[in-house]
């Protein structure tokens, strides 16, 4: 699988897992999830970079074709409701001279696409997208396919710099350039979404809109993580429910029963890979993550390794309801096995993690760091 962290996928990570080494069979029996998966993924090698001249060269046009990027700012953070992402006018000006050059543009594009997310679901709809196209039977040309896709991945990726600017962790130095950058993201996404219908785009905004309230949940739990509570948490999760079913249920330009298949399957899948984000997140800032389903469990039970452990119970949860979807698939549906697949690698991926916690004997450091924060 293509992504940011290559050994997340070798021989000798795999092995450390259950899951892994049940990829590993698949691949040497060459069986049909593990090729169609490998299909996809080695096609993401090829058109990714297509894909971010065709988002690059629109986000441009957007960006040199504004004559008042402040109201076209204003109106951005009206819409998302958060003076995070406010930037005085002056400044606003300054950095739209900045990105207006193409070079320093897409230093900014590249940076905000190296992301996991954004690299591990280019496959995923791609794929979705084929199986709906092959089930429905219609050839539609493949621009609309080009559209569709690109617009859902370049709306996933504009949870990139909204997450830096927000948790101020990363790219300290580009942050400004993020938020001017945000409108414009948001509108090439809309434009390019828009290119599968009425239904496609209606669909886009009410998840959009879900997307904003567990943004929302999320700011409001990082002012009083001691608060944390199991319905905050769903509700926090409704941001990765909403933008990876949504995109899903979209990939059959919203029509049943597929949308309903792909937009339950992958919800979930994508809640399961948040539980995952937050084991990796701990392991890299020596922290539990804020919220965080870790952050949930370790405070109810007073004990950090008790929480990890129940947050990978919480992982199983939600890929056994993804795989429930698995089984509502038409019969005639032909890329079952790659979602057999995708979900194997989601196992792995957070198997590994939880692991390597396990294994650098992270949890006295999680645990004393959880302490220090309760008492401020």
């Amino acid at each position: 699988m293509n992504t940011k962290d290559g050994y997340l996928f070798k021989k000798s990570t795999l092995m450390s897992t259950r899951a892994g080494k049940d990829i590993i069979k698949q691949a040497l029996l060459r069986e049909k999830g593990y090729r169609q998966f490998k299909k996809y993924d080695r096609e993401t090698e090829e058109k990714f970079q297509e894909f971010t001249k065709r988002f690059l060269l629109s986000l441009h046009r957007q960006i040199i074709s504004d004559s008042n990027p402040t109201i076209t700012l204003k109106k951005f953070t009206d819409e998302i409701g958060s003076s995070e992402l406010v930037l005085e006018e002056k400044k606003v000006i300054d950095t739209m001279a900045r990105l207006s050059r193409p070079e320093i543009l897409a230093d900014r594009v590249e940076r905000i696409l190296n992301s996991n997310f954004v690299i591990m679901t280019f496959p995923v709809l791609n794929a979705l997208f084929d199986g709906a196209e092959d089930y429905f039977k219609e050839g539609l040309p493949p621009d609309t396919r080009n559209s569709v896709v690109d617009g859902h991945i370049i709306a996933i990726d504009l949870s990139e710099p909204m997450d830096r600017i927000m948790d101020k962790d990363e790219d300290l130095e580009y942050l400004d350039d993020y938020k001017v950058m945000n409108p414009y993201i948001l509108e090439v996404a809309r434009q390019k979404i828009s290119q599968g219908g009425d239904s496609v785009l209606g669909a886009f905004e009410e998840g959009f809109k879900d997307a904003r309230i567990g943004q929302y949940i999320d700011t409001r739990i990082k002012k009083r993580p001691e608060s944390i509570t199991d319905e905050q948490m769903i509700g926090c999760y409704k941001k990765y429910r909403a933008v990876m079913g949504t995109a899903a249920r979209n990939m059959s330009l919203n029509r049943r029963p597929l949308a309903d298949v792909y937009h339950l399957g992958m919800a979930k899948a994508s809640e399961c890979v948040g539980c995952g984000n937050e084991i990796q997140d701990a392991i890299k800032n020596g922290s539990v993550k804020i919220p965080s389903w870790p952050l949930y469990y370790s405070l109810v039970t007073d004990d950090v390794a008790k929480g990890f452990e129940l947050t990978m119970r919480k992982c199983k949860n939600y890929l056994d309801e993804a795989s429930m979807a698995l089984d509502m698939l038409p019969y005639e549906f032909q890329l079952r096995p790659f979602l057999e697949f995708l979900f194997l690698s989601i196992s792995h991926y957070n198997q590994y993690w939880y692991n390597e916690i396990v294994k650098r004997d992270l949890f006295p450091l999680l645990q004393k760091n959880l302490d220090s924060l309760l008492r401020q």
